[in-house]
């Protein structure tokens, strides 16, 4: 205890002075109890110094035991080696007799199998004179086994001997079979009955030789069999491509024939397979031998007549021997290019196509567990198409150029024969001539298929290719034409193009036929690429012709849109005729505002029902784009604007916004109505705000024009005084003050006919004189530019779309200079 505590354990035990009397019985217990301790303490320090005498006692003990312990290990490992040396005493003479033991044996065996060896090769020379094939095949294998003991033993003069004596006879056994084989297919086999198994016991005895000698016996049989082939066929009489088929008649009469005879072969040997390997090689020699040297071009119907002889006997070949390459069917993949299905058909189809692949797939599992792969070559790995008809592809120019001649007078007479129109009730709005003609592609792909895949494919593709560009400017050259001008010279646009509602329609079927042509040409690339050697895939490609049918696309839809401009001008030379200054009342719409109402009422729905989607929308962007500035540079044409006038021809522009908003609805296309809702807007914008300049009071339009047009012109704010009727003197202080503030851009006008100025200073702020008017301007500038930002494409950017976005932002405020505008 520290002292703290100990205070407080003596307060404890003597909280009063009564109790002090405690104090004599608590110090003799203390006492008490110091004493056991020290006792305790006494009797273990005793003890432990009894237990370090044990230990050093006990130390000395283990030493000793260590010292005798490593003694007896020296006394055993010199016994041991005593053990060992007089082991190796009492062996030493039985090693010698079990050396001894070994090598009699070894020459006891070397004996009997040398005696075996002598009596099978004198019993192998007896069978070899007498021709017992049989018997002396399996007595070949047995002296080829006995005679590989003694390869170590080639220096010994006895089995030099007798490997010679066993060469001979083996010489023997070879020039008797080869003997006895010449006289196969002399018709001995049919006098003699015996001699078809004497040669198939023959073959047993070939088996037993070197492998080379069945090499040559087969090439040998090969060689002879195919002697009266190349004497029939080298004649003048039947080397000619005409006869081509009557080489392959003669191949398969002479294996049908011989099918019996021939089994004496032993199956490995796979004599058939050989002889119509070496048939092969020797008939493409021939045949192109014919080829090159034909003194007159080919007739192309004999040339490919022989070439589909020679295909179908190559598939015949790799049916039977097996070894070809798997092949791909791809008729119904070319079938395919360039359909209209709707999905289930499409489901439908590649239902039957993968079950058509597995029943395939089992055929070919049953064929192997039955055991029919024997026909085949196990292991020949020969492919036999191409063998001989890669022969023809060089000599296959005048089939190309038939087929690009038949394709182009059908192209020709499928254009002649098309009616341009549609039938009641068909969904693709294509063109018959566009479907008819990759039908005659398909059946001409078709027909190459079948004869080669190689270089006559590739150039029948470029065929495709020219055939598809003939059709494309086909269809361009069906398009309306314009005028031929100085504008349409100088634009290098056509001039004013007129079209009835018949040729919107055939304008239409263009622009669908020629998308359907742009989507087939790609199939056709992608089937064509697929079943083409790999060498010429690369060369594969459809992006010429995609992109000649996208261009006939592009020409077809702006000729829609000069089309319909076309059908303006009337309106737009109404316009202009129209006593703007002398109107005393603003009435309903002007006439001139219904007839471009019936003109786009007559031929949007028709365009909609027509056109997809995409390509309306591409219609009505360009429609847009040129009505807008057109409507815009056409106030400019006009003579003098009262203000009636302005407000009336405001109530126009206003009407023509909403007619052109209406078309998506009126041509049944709503997809993309939103994003050409702004872009009409931000069109006819530009129209409404020259308009409210010309309706803004005298001593504010300088200011109302530069707020409007910040890329305005000095020349282009003229002409706007003189809408507005102004004198000559009148104007001219208003354009020096004009000219004094300038403009903020510098900018070219956008409106047609007006010369550009030259760049004028920036323009200082514009003058607002309501301070509380200011001030909540510039407070809410934010919000105004945060809004404008939301506007249409690009509605946010510098210059004009800028300002229109402004404007447009500020229409529904009711404060701030800019509603001044609007409010003048």
């Amino acid at each position: 205890m520290d002292k703290s505590s100990a205070l407080e354990y003596i307060n404890q035990m003597f909280p009063t002075e009564a109790s002090l009397s405690g104090v004599e019985p608590l110090m003799q217990k203390i006492q008490g109890e110091i004493r056991r301790v020290d006792a305790s303490i006494l009797s273990a320090v005793r003890q432990q110094s009894n237990s370090g005498t044990k230990a050093k006692e006990d130390l000395a003990d283990a030493t000793r035991a260590v010292e005798e312990l490593s003694h007896k290990i020296q006394e055993i490992k010199s016994k041991a080696e005593q053990s060992e040396a007089m082991v190796q005493e009492i062996c030493r003479d039985i090693k010698k007799l079990d050396f001894a033991k070994k090598n009699i044996t070894t020459t006891i065996t070397a004996l009997h199998r040398l005696t075996m060896l002598v009596s099978a090769v004198e019993q192998l020379q007896v069978m070899a004179s007498k021709r017992q094939y049989k018997e002396a095949a399996a007595q070949l294998e047995a002296v080829n086994q006995l005679n590989n003991h003694f390869e170590a033993y080639r220096d010994v003069p006895k089995i030099t001997e007798l490997r010679e004596k066993l060469n001979n006879i083996k010489q023997i056994l070879k020039s008797h079979v080869f003997s006895d084989f010449s006289s196969l297919g002399t018709g001995k086999e049919t006098e003699d009955t015996n001699l078809l198994q004497q040669l198939s016991d023959s073959c047993l005895v070939v088996d037993a030789l070197e492998p080379s000698v069945r090499e040559e016996l087969v090439n040998n049989f090969c060689s002879r069999e195919l002697t009266s082939y190349e004497q029939i066929f080298e004649g003048a009489e039947l080397a000619k491509l005409d006869k081509t088929e009557r080489r392959y008649a003669w191949i398969k009469r002479r294996i049908r024939t011989n099918e019996e005879i021939w089994k004496i072969f032993p199956a490995s040997w796979h004599v058939p397979y050989r002889l119509c390997i070496q048939f092969c090689k020797q008939t493409r020699k021939q045949v192109e031998y014919i080829l090159v040297n034909m003194k007159e071009k080919p007739v192309v119907a004999i040339l490919l007549l022989a070439l589909q002889r020679t295909v179908e006997f190559e598939k015949e070949l790799e049916k039977k021997f097996g070894g070809g390459v798997p092949t791909k069917d791809i008729e119904d993949d070319i079938e395919e290019i360039g359909t209209w299905e709707d999905n289930s058909q499409n489901i439908s189809k590649i239902r039957k196509k993968y079950e058509k692949k597995f029943a395939a797939n089992q055929e070919s599992e049953e064929n192997e567990k039955t055991g029919n792969k024997d026909l085949s070559v196990t292991g020949a790995g020969f492919n036999f198409r191409g063998m001989i008809s890669s022969c023809f592809e060089p000599h296959l120019t005048p089939y190309i150029e038939l087929e690009e001649k038949t394709l182009m007078d059908d192209l020709e007479k499928i254009v002649q024969e098309e009616t341009w129109d549609i039938e009641d009730g068909s969904q693709n709005n294509v063109l018959s001539s566009s479907t008819q003609l990759f039908s005659n592609i398909k059946k001409s792909l078709k027909r190459c298929n079948t004869l080669s895949t190689n270089q006559t494919l590739f150039n029948l593709f470029k065929v495709f290719q020219r055939v598809l560009k003939a059709y494309a400017t086909k269809l361009f050259g069906k398009l309306p034409k314009g005028g031929t001008g100085i504008v349409a010279a100088a634009t290098g646009m056509d001039g004013q193009i007129k079209v009835s509602e018949r040729d919107e329609k055939v304008i239409c079927y263009i622009v669908n036929s020629a998308e359907y042509c742009h989507k087939t040409s790609g199939e056709l690339a992608e089937n064509v690429s697929e079943i083409i050697d790999p060498h010429y895939a690369d060369g594969v490609d459809m992006s010429e012709v995609k992109d000649e049918f996208s261009a006939v696309i592009t020409k077809a839809l702006v000729t829609l849109v000069l089309g319909l401009e076309t059908k303006f001008d009337t309106e737009m030379a109404a316009m202009t005729r129209v006593l703007w200054s002398t109107l005393e009342s603003v009435g309903d719409q002007s006439l001139y505002v219904n007839g471009i109402n019936t003109i786009l009422s007559s031929s949007i729905p028709v365009l909609g029902k027509l056109l997809t989607p995409v390509y309306f929308q591409f219609f009505l962007d360009k429609l847009a784009s040129s009505l807008g500035p057109r409507f815009y540079a056409n106030i400019f044409r006009c003579k003098q604007l009262s203000e009636t006038g302005a407000q009336q021809m405001l109530l126009d522009t206003q009407a023509v916004k909403t007619i052109l908003l209406e078309i998506p609805s009126l041509a049944r296309q709503t997809s993309t109505a939103a994003s050409y809702s702004k872009f009409v807007s931000r069109e006819m914008s530009r129209a409404e705000a020259l308009l409210k300049v010309i309706l803004s009071p005298i001593d504010s339009v300088a200011d109302t024009y530069r707020a409007l047009f910040p890329e305005g012109t000095p020349m282009e704010f003229q002409r706007i005084l003189e809408l507005k009727g102004l004198k000559k003197a009148d104007q001219q202080s208003i354009l020096d003050d004009f000219n004094k503030h300038g403009l903020g851009f510098t900018q070219p006008s956008v409106a047609a006919a007006m010369p550009q100025p030259m760049p004028s200073p920036p323009a200082p702020p514009l003058a607002i004189t309501n301070p509380a008017t200011a001030a909540g301007f510039i407070a809410n500038s934010e919000d105004v530019l945060t809004r404008a930002a939301a506007l249409g494409r690009g509605a946010a950017s510098t210059g004009f779309k800028k300002f229109i976005a402004l404007t447009e932002a500020a229409k529904d405020r009711k404060d701030g200079p800019l509603r001044r505008l609007f409010n003048a």
